[in-house]
């Protein structure tokens, strides 16, 4: 399995970002999947996860109102689209797949011991 984040870059605060992360090697639809961070310093964090179908999807406190995970399972890519950014939301991102392929349609999960596929991050920079 690989899975390639792309999209992070330097934004003021207040802007907006749109992450991708591109699977192979799985059949990406059966797997739930999940944006987590961590930023330098701090323990790794849950931002979002997302059900194989796209249909459930859950959200850090943080980040709730603000991001949107979403995904094409066409084009086997998961998206976070990340507005009105703050200065602590910088941070590496990392894109998850779920260690288990699932028939559930609305499971999702939130703890990063159920992922077994990581991306090698994204950095996201947020200026004030």
């Amino acid at each position: 399995v690989q899975l390639v984040e792309s999209g992070g870059e330097l934004v003021q605060a207040g802007g907006s970002l749109r992450l991708s992360c591109v699977a192979s090697g799985l059949t990406f639809s059966l797997y739930p999947m999940a944006w987590f961070r961590q930023a330098p310093g701090k323990e790794r964090e849950f931002v979002g996860a997302i059900s194989r179908s796209g249909g459930s999807t859950y959200y850090a406190d943080s980040v709730e109102g603000r991001f949107t995970i979403s995904r094409s399972n066409a084009k086997n890519t998961v998206y976070l689209q990340m507005n009105s950014l703050k200065t602590e939301d910088a941070a590496l991102y990392y894109c998850a797949a779920h260690k288990v392929a699932t028939l559930r349609d609305s499971y999702y999960s939130a703890n990063p011991a159920d992922f077994g596929s990581w991306g090698q991050g994204t950095q996201v920079t947020v200026s004030s």
